[in-house]
């Protein structure tokens, strides 16, 4: 590919985010100078935290900046560039956000274990969204067998590992998503006990069924 097509940010969204909330440029591929990487993207995570960053309210971390290229994780490969540690070919986790190429200096890569198939389990159960499942529920949740744990976002990335986790440990497992599709999914697929959808009507009824015992760990 001989031009790089990226994805800017170009005004601030007003709720739900629309497509002239954003512009496509396309422009050459960037060269890596010395001591950088050029990196081509091979997939694209799209995660919940992104809504926040096209912001300019306080957070945690800072707003994208109005004609920047949107944040986002990538599965991408070195396709030029001298760092040690580093070779042409190599499969990184990288932050090159919405666009074709990016540039590193290694310091904020990842390699890939290349055997990993497929390789976007990197972003996915082997990345951010499983790492956080497995610390937040083991280390600071640390449930214990026979305890009942709830789930919101049951469905979503993070969610859906969390509670097959949960159950990995012996708990009941009880998920709070949004719709019936979704939580028949957590129950038919991803083993929860029960999943309840938060868009109907006495949710704390209704929760306060499904966990007659009390809730031991809320995520």
């Amino acid at each position: 590919m001989s031009e790089n097509r990226r994805i800017v940010l170009a005004r601030r969204p007003q709720g739900e985010p629309r497509a002239e909330d954003f512009r496509l440029e396309v422009g050459p591929v960037p060269e890596a100078g010395a001591g950088q990487l050029l990196l081509r993207t091979r997939y694209l995570s799209l995660d919940p935290y992104m809504r926040g960053r096209m912001s300019d309210a306080p957070s945690y971390a800072a707003p994208v900046a109005l004609g920047a290229v949107m944040a986002g994780q990538t599965v991408s490969v070195v396709e030029a560039g001298d760092v040690a540690g580093f070779a042409v070919g190599d499969l990184v986790v990288a932050n090159s956000g919405w666009q074709d190429y990016g540039l590193s200096d290694g310091r904020d890569l990842i390699r890939i274990d290349p055997a990993l198939a497929p390789p976007s389990y990197a972003l996915g159960v082997l990345g951010m969204p499983g790492l956080t499942a497995y610390v937040g529920l083991l280390d600071i949740g640390q449930p214990k067998a026979g305890e009942t744990v709830v789930v919101a976002a049951a469905t979503g990335a993070v969610g859906s590992v969390v509670g097959q986790i949960a159950k990995l440990k012996g708990c009941k497992v009880v998920g709070v998503a949004g719709g019936r599709e979704k939580c028949d999914y957590a129950t038919t697929r991803l083993g929860f006990d029960a999943c309840l959808d938060h868009r109907l009507a006495q949710l704390p009824q209704r929760l306060a069924a499904a966990c007659p015992q009390g809730i031991d760990v809320y995520f």
